[in-house]
């Protein structure tokens, strides 16, 4: 059983509404799907989402990148699991210039990754999650179900007071809020989805960069009556660096989003006590196993961590975070599945949205991601379609 075939495309998933947040503002997603085939007719799929303001990546880039890879020679044969494990572990893209995070790649890596741990999965009859049990054992926690959090992106006003209570009245455990939009009272804004969502609701912010550092402090403090759980990603990435020593100053909690993207950004804000927790996504962390890597060492050194997701991602990362969130414990907060409520066409022939009921959700049966793909749908989104091998 050996990998014949593997196939890159740029799909283009349109977006129900628009998503605004501090950095960015879209109506569509440019997505890279990567298939691999292998001799005995199984398919697996796996996708990247490429953020030029996160990771440097475009899906121009993705492709060419891909184009220079020796797929042939890292997609290895895998007689079992834990040689499979091995292999896409060690699945490396050539280097990019100026990249000293290691994080160019990181999109791309991940859709090959995960189309490779998809198709042996199915082959060899091992779900996803059981990545988690072989790698990191001690982190290893299967759940039947797991609940995801709420987000309000720019609304504000009525509406904003509309959707805190309609998540409330759902029985959401957690909201995630973007902040940061010019123009916005921050602190009034949260103030009144407080009141709207009552006591016991987990609050956390995402600035998205929009903020400075000498202003940290005071925005956090006028905060701490909304009893928010984290700040994310306050400032931009090159000056992550100006929250040195604020892991020990701030009594709310600072995410890393945007600046933890590696083990060198892990290693750095340790180095520099620039953060308390991190946002882990599965794509612009570079994959399945990179993700649960950098897990291990959040562990390890005292950070909380978080499961995040990318704006217009399809069923195929929907379900890798499915996988990831049912096997992974200490998971502070899990963001994703929102298929159904957000994008056209998940390309998935399951739906596999969280409930509208409190955001609960069930662990993926089957082997590999759990999700079949319809290559019609799939097809029907495509914009570009490169043949890697084979």
């Amino acid at each position: 059983m050996e990998v014949t075939q593997v196939i890159a495309r740029h799909v283009r998933i349109q977006l129900k509404r628009r998503v605004s947040h501090a950095s960015h503002s879209r109506t569509h997603s440019d997505n890279l799907i990567v298939s691999v085939q292998l001799s005995d007719g199984k398919i697996g799929y796996g996708e990247g989402v490429p953020r030029e303001y996160v990771t440097g990546e475009t899906i121009t880039g993705c492709l060419e990148l891909l184009g220079g890879s020796n797929l042939k020679q890292q997609l290895k044969f895998a007689h079992n699991f834990p040689q499979l494990l091995a292999n896409a572990e060690a699945i490396a893209l050539p280097a990019v210039a100026n990249d000293e995070r290691g994080i160019a790649g990181n999109a791309a890596r991940c859709a090959v990754e995960l189309a490779y741990l998809d198709a042996f999965g199915r082959s060899l009859g091992e779900p996803m999650m059981n990545v988690a049990q072989r790698l990191a054992p001690e982190l290893y926690r299967p759940q039947e179900q797991v609940q995801y959090s709420g987000v309000i992106l720019s609304a504000k006003g009525w509406k904003a007071r509309l959707q805190a209570l309609g998540y409330r009245l759902a029985g959401f455990a957690q909201i995630k809020v973007k902040v940061g939009f010019p123009g916005q009272d921050d602190v009034r804004r949260m103030r009144t989805i407080r009141r709207c969502v009552g006591r016991h609701m987990q609050l956390r912010v995402d600035a998205n960069e929009a903020w400075q550092a000498d202003e940290l402090a005071r925005i956090a403090e006028r905060l701490q009556p909304s009893r928010i759980g984290s700040i994310e990603q306050p400032v931009k990435h090159a000056a992550v660096n100006t929250l040195a020593g604020m892991r020990t100053e701030l009594t709310t909690p600072i995410m890393l989003d945007e600046s933890l993207c590696s083990q060198a950004d892990a290693e750095a804000a340790l180095a520099n006590g620039t953060a308390h927790a991190f946002n882990l996504r599965l794509s612009k962390c570079g994959g399945f196993i990179p993700t649960l890597r950098l897990a291990q060492f959040a562990a390890a050194h005292g950070f909380a961590y978080q499961l995040g997701c990318q704006v217009g991602e399809t069923g195929v990362l929907s379900a890798a975070g499915r996988q990831f969130a049912c096997s992974v414990r200490g998971l502070t907060a899990i963001e994703g599945s929102f298929d159904r409520h957000l994008v056209y066409d998940p390309l998935t022939t399951e739906d596999i949205t969280f409930s509208s009921r409190g955001g609960i959700a069930p662990m993926l049966s089957g082997s590999g991601l759990g999700v079949k793909i319809d290559p019609a749908r799939l097809d029907a989104v495509t914009l570009r379609r490169e043949v890697l091998l084979g």
